[in-house]
């Protein structure tokens, strides 16, 4: 089975991991306002937002690729529709099905993009609408080895344009206290990066790489709670806010309409 509670996905269980689960967890408290009707979730991990979007859909769909997961929330939310599936394509959903998709945090995991928001469109209902948020290319300290690719704001709006009418391109930024939270990390990560002088980090294969990155970005994760347990802890989805500009935002938000 797949190993879900990576540092690339977090798990609002592990403590040193807060201040990033609060950070992905804003997407969901922001799709409230956008949240209606028939309602799919692209890639919906462990459930992290599940209820949230429970609470404002008609009908609930999420896909994604580890069965495992899948199962357990089915279990945990009968209400909802829950299938294993690799993506893209989004195999066996219909045209034209869904008032709203949420994809969070995906599409950076994504070889084929194009497919990836072509699909997206495909399944949308005309007028429906889609968010996805993926990292900020420009706020991200080190190469992610689970990553494709990572974005800038007009590189993702460009894609974007490809298949839909409307785009928006948003930032989700972080306030005092997020910031705080940002430099310490940017601090430890640059200490650590400075060992890699033949910058291996972007000249070996990404799967290589995916063992040390996720031993050293564990420890730099606990050392920083055990550097200030108190600013770790007490970050929320509170303290993350949506920016007009997106290059700000810690991470994109796309908001499409077909």
């Amino acid at each position: 089975m797949a190993k879900v509670f990576t540092t690339e996905i977090t798990s609002e269980q592990i403590v040193s991991d807060n201040p990033i689960h609060q950070r992905l967890f804003k997407a969901y408290v922001v799709s409230k306002a956008y949240v209606h009707g028939d309602v799919l979730e692209v890639g919906c991990g462990e459930g992290r937002g599940v209820s949230a979007l429970l609470e404002q859909a008609t009908s609930f769909t999420a896909v994604d690729k580890i069965t495992a997961v899948i199962d357990k929330l089915k279990v945990k939310f009968p209400s909802g529709r829950f299938i294993s599936m690799n993506i893209p394509p989004l195999d066996g959903l219909p045209d034209n099905a869904f008032d709203c998709v949420v994809s969070f945090q995906v599409i950076e995991h994504i070889q084929n993009d194009m497919l990836f928001l072509k699909e997206i469109h495909r399944v949308l209902k005309p007028g429906g609408i889609a968010l996805l948020t993926t990292p900020n290319r420009k706020m991200s300290l080190t190469r992610n080895p689970w990553h494709i690719r990572e974005y800038l704001p007009h590189e993702l709006k460009t894609l974007a344009e490809n298949f839909f009418s409307s785009v928006q391109i948003k930032g989700i930024a972080g306030n005092e206290k997020v910031m705080a939270y940002y430099e310490q990390n940017k601090i430890s990560v640059n200490r650590i990066s400075r060992f890699d002088i033949l910058n291996l980090q972007y000249r070996l294969p990404r799967a290589i790489l995916r063992i040390p990155y996720e031993i050293l970005n564990r420890w730099n994760r606990n050392k920083l709670q055990s550097k200030d347990h108190r600013l770790v802890m007490d970050i929320r989805h509170e303290d993350y806010f949506i920016t007009e500009d997106a290059i700000k935002g810690l991470d994109l938000l796309l908001i499409v309409r077909k």
